[in-house]
């Protein structure tokens, strides 16, 4: 009974799990499988868009327009334009806004199915899959307490962000009662704004003189560089004009911000769906996704996609009364200019982190050239401090305490021997650049960050290894103790572990959002330092087990070690060497990617 409880318990909790994993993949699949119950009232798709207002190249059509209780009627939904999804319903034609009557029978299982509306099964229909067609037919059952005359509408979706809500289908009556006029239904107008396809790129001429800029990287012109971010604000009486440029498989765009920080924000999107861009305003709470704005507030619309770079200009007026979120241009903001990828006008989270104007500014103030970066100040501080511990500090005290333990016997450095000394200090500064570099992604974010993938937890890993060792090194046994050996498998494993943890922790950092290093040539400059380490340590450890020996030539074969003492031996004058190159080939391997981390 004792082990059966907690198999139950187990079960119960790996139930619920496969639970809730399943809502949340129906969740995030809903759309696509046609599952849109969430729709039944307003038959709106929460798609974060507006209906299309043109003309509608689909139409609903019936095989008969009278019908009696109990009747059967085929309703065709078909176009000129094939469209990916749909739903149909039946409504009494003097409240199309009412719910959904009578239960419809598929005609073709795979590419339609039955929804639950209203509490009556059957009372709509949607698509199974986002697969394309032209017709769709299906057979709506009238029921005995039937309105006098019943409409059946439909939305029609061509792909995501293209469709048309509520499209008023045929109009079929009882018996004799003569059909009425078809009410209008509710259907949302979007952004009504001309937009026109720019002839010519945009250019950062005038920066800083007629117009503020915002580039990235420095001094790029986006009339000839196609790697080249750009977005620029100029105002003209009570209207500022923007544009924005950048290279992106599916959006670019920007957001204005009272701090440093992504929520809040009056943000502007430039979405590239197949060949066409759509320009949005939207404001984000937190990190949601953008909600796109109803209201028409943006005007002079312009955009252009070529060699992967998608353009779009608009304008809008510095106080938008219309639409409240939108924030007042004569106030001061920090800019932010993100990218990603879309499917079908929706865009995915960027997977970079965005461009942040080092100041706010006034939109509407002096014209000015201003700087950004794309990796906070914090996150570089972390960054260099970790690769000056583990590259420089840290292998270098363990290579002193590795192989230089035979060398200057006679010699001390305040009462203990040299390469102890050495060894310590190097450590000793490790393990402070790794605590003070620990701490600062955590004042950045506040918060354990949950999209930073292994490096966090291996950077936990290491931080509990380094101050392993001064512990340990605290409470070790004397040298001659019997327990000694303990301690120095101890010490020498997990001050190896450290070092292993970190190099993989920094491979994994050099590719995290807050700090994503140019790829990739900073990934081979770290693979080129773990080789580099490897080799030189592997000479030391040959020449220590006498592998490698002094030949034949006099003393002096070292020419560059020619001013030693000559009672050092050549094994020393060797090692010296070789720790001189393994300093110096470390010192440029981190120099670069300081260097780097300063251009982010």
């Amino acid at each position: 009974m004792r082990i059966a409880l907690p198999l139950l318990k187990m079960w119960n909790l790996q139930t619920i799990l496969a639970i809730l994993g399943t809502l949340c993949l129906t969740s995030i699949s809903g759309y696509k499988n046609g599952k849109v119950e969430k729709s039944c009232e307003s038959m709106m798709p929460e798609h974060h868009s507006q209906p299309n207002t043109t003309g509608s190249p689909y139409t609903l059509t019936v095989n008969a327009r009278k019908f009696s209780p109990g009747d059967n009627i085929r309703v065709t939904l078909s176009g000129s334009e094939r469209f990916e999804g749909f739903l149909i319903q039946a409504r009494d034609a003097t409240n199309p806004d009412g719910p959904a009557i009578g239960s419809f029978t598929l005609v073709d299982p795979e590419i339609s199915q039955r929804l639950t509306c209203n509490s009556i099964e059957g009372s709509a229909v949607s698509h199974t899959s986002n697969a394309k067609k032209t017709e769709i037919q299906v057979i709506w059952k009238a029921p005995f307490n039937a309105p006098p005359t019943v409409q059946f509408l439909a939305t029609v979706l061509a792909h995501y962000k293209i469709f048309w809500l509520k499209l008023p289908g045929p109009i079929i009556s009882q018996g004799d009662v003569t059909p009425a006029p078809s009410q209008s239904t509710t259907v949302m107008s979007t952004n009504s704004a001309s937009t026109s396809i720019l002839s010519q790129p945009f250019t950062s001429e005038g920066c800083g003189v007629s117009k503020s800029c915002l580039i990235d990287p420095v001094s790029c012109n986006p009339s000839v560089d196609t790697n080249c971010f750009f977005l620029s604000y100029s105002t003209m009486d009570q209207t500022v004009s923007f544009e924005l440029s950048g290279p992106a498989q599916g959006y670019v765009s920007f957001a204005l911000s009272k701090d440093k920080w992504m929520g809040d924000d009056d943000t502007y999107l430039c979405i590239n769906d197949e060949g066409r861009v759509s320009v949005e305003a939207a404001h984000t709470t937190g990190r949601t996704y953008p909600e796109v704005s109803s209201k028409s507030v943006l005007t002079d619309i312009g955009w252009r996609v070529s060699d992967g770079v998608i353009q779009c200009k608009f304008s809008r007026s510095i106080y938008t009364p219309q639409d409240p979120v939108r924030f007042s241009l004569n106030n001061s903001y920090y800019l932010f200019v993100a990218h990603g990828t879309a499917e079908y006008g929706m865009i995915h989270r960027h997977t970079r982190q965005p461009l942040i104007s080092s100041h706010n500014q006034i939109i509407t103030g002096p014209s000015e050239i201003l700087t950004g970066s794309r990796s906070p100040l914090l996150m570089k501080y972390h960054g260099a401090l970790m690769l000056i511990a583990w590259m420089l500090a840290g292998s270098t005290g363990k290579l002193m305490a590795a192989y230089f333990k035979p060398d200057w016997p006679e010699q001390t450095l305040f009462g203990e021997k040299i390469w102890f000394q050495v060894h310590r200090m190097l450590m000793s500064l490790t393990v402070l650049l790794t605590a003070v570099g620990f701490v600062f992604p955590f004042v950045y974010r506040g918060k354990w960050s949950t999209r930073a993938g292994a490096h966090p937890y291996l950077g936990c890993t290491v931080v509990i290894l380094t101050f392993c060792q001064p512990l340990m090194a605290a409470f070790r046994p004397g040298p001659d103790s019997s327990r000694r050996w303990i301690f120095n498998w101890l010490h020498w494993g997990v001050g190896n572990a450290a070092e292993i943890i970190a190099v993989v922790s920094m491979f994994y950092g050099i590719r995290q959002q807050s700090l994503l290093l140019p790829y990739p040539w900073t990934t081979g400059a770290l693979s080129a330092f773990v080789v580099w380490t490897i080799v030189l340590k592997l000479v030391l450890k040959l020449l220590k087990h006498d592998v490698i020996r002094k030949g034949s030539g006099k003393e002096d074969e070292l020419p560059v070690l020619s001013d030693i003492s000559e009672d050092v031996t050549w094994d020393t004058k060797f090692r010296v060497a070789v720790l001189a190159v393994f300093v110096l080939g470390n010192s440029a391997f981190c120099i670069s990617l300081l260097a780097s981390i300063g251009d982010i």
